[in-house]
């Protein structure tokens, strides 16, 4: 059949346009697409030729994945079942993440419609839910997984570097957790969204020195959203011994640690990365429950025949924007 899709079609060039879509098979739904959450910081490293694949930077010699499907978060209303799918109802609203497409570098993708989906990869929402909240659960559940990886007792300091969706979902769920949150970020608009009681630092104005003169030695638990192996390396000689680090971002080809300095300080490494279904379905409980804020985050809407001013707007550094969603409806 024949859908719409949102398309990196080469380097830095964006278009909305027909594609094909295989047949339903017997495990997988067919879903009509109301709202896709762009992943500003993914979905832009693959647009800029950064990488091959979620964890694999580009290097000379690759073939650029060209064109692609771009994203991997949706929601939408399931309007036809193979015949072994047995957990859904034509009619659910649901989220899903990677659907089939044909004649792309990949076989999968996210912002396309309708959208034939494995059933594993579908989520039902609760009732009454605003599908726009859950429509950006796997980066949701990326903060989440950042928030979860290191041990939290009640009163630990954590610094999460990055003022992003995933640093302000990961702030979100260590605070939940019983931490003491410092956040340090870059813009002043994203750090007025993080909710009361995390702490803001705008490292344009006060340096990492300043701004954790009072918790050096004291902070456990650092969280890198943004891939910068320089501020990673700062806060660990402030950390105290002992301390954890989760890193979860894009570090491309400068990923490379030195594991002495980790023992010098007894760092424990996590490298959350991808999705899973236990994850994904504690990251929906939360957002059922309130405690994880994501519509709070969403800056912008376009409808999705203007994908490519939504991605004019995200590729322009001096314009001010977070949550990005293309409404199909």
């Amino acid at each position: 059949m024949i859908g719409k899709g949102v398309v990196f079609t080469e380097k830095l060039k964006v278009a909305y346009q027909d594609v094909h879509i295989p047949a339903l098979q017997d495990d997988e739904v067919l879903i009509d697409i109301e709202h896709s959450w762009i992943s500003n910081g993914t979905e832009s490293s693959f647009l800029r030729g950064e990488r091959i694949d979620g964890e694999t930077p580009f290097r000379d010699g690759d073939s650029l994945p060209f064109p692609q499907v771009a994203g991997y978060q949706k929601v939408g209303i399931i309007t036809s079942l193979g015949k072994d799918v047995q957990s859904f109802a034509v009619g659910d609203r649901v989220f899903a993440t990677i659907s089939k497409v044909n004649g792309m570098f990949y076989s999968t993708g996210g912002h396309v419609s309708p959208a034939v989906t494995h059933e594993s990869q579908v989520w039902k929402l609760p009732a009454e839910a605003d599908p726009i909240a859950y429509s950006g659960l796997v980066l949701t559940q990326v903060g989440y997984n950042c928030g979860t990886c290191p041990p939290v007792k009640k009163g630990d300091y954590a610094v999460v570097i990055g003022d992003g969706m995933v640093g302000q979902w990961a702030a979100q769920t260590l605070m939940h957790r019983g931490a003491h949150v410092i956040v340090l970020g870059r813009h002043n608009d994203r750090l007025d969204l993080l909710p009361e009681g995390i702490h803001k630092v705008n490292t344009k104005v006060s340096s990492i020195k300043e701004a954790l003169q009072d918790v050096r030695d004291t902070f456990s638990i650092i969280v890198d959203t943004v891939g910068s192996l320089a501020t990673v390396t700062e806060l660990i000689s402030f950390a105290q011994y002992g301390c954890h680090l989760v890193s979860a971002g894009f570090l491309g080809e400068d990923g490379r640690i030195d594991i002495q300095m980790l023992r010098t300080k007894q760092v424990t490494l996590h490298c959350p990365s991808g999705w899973s279904q236990e994850a994904m379905d504690e990251t929906l409980r939360g957002i059922a429950e309130g405690w994880l804020q994501t519509t709070s985050l969403v800056t912008h809407h376009f409808p999705v025949e203007q994908a490519k001013e939504a991605w004019d707007l995200i590729l322009d550094s001096k314009q001010a924007k977070l949550g990005v969603i293309l409404d199909w409806i």
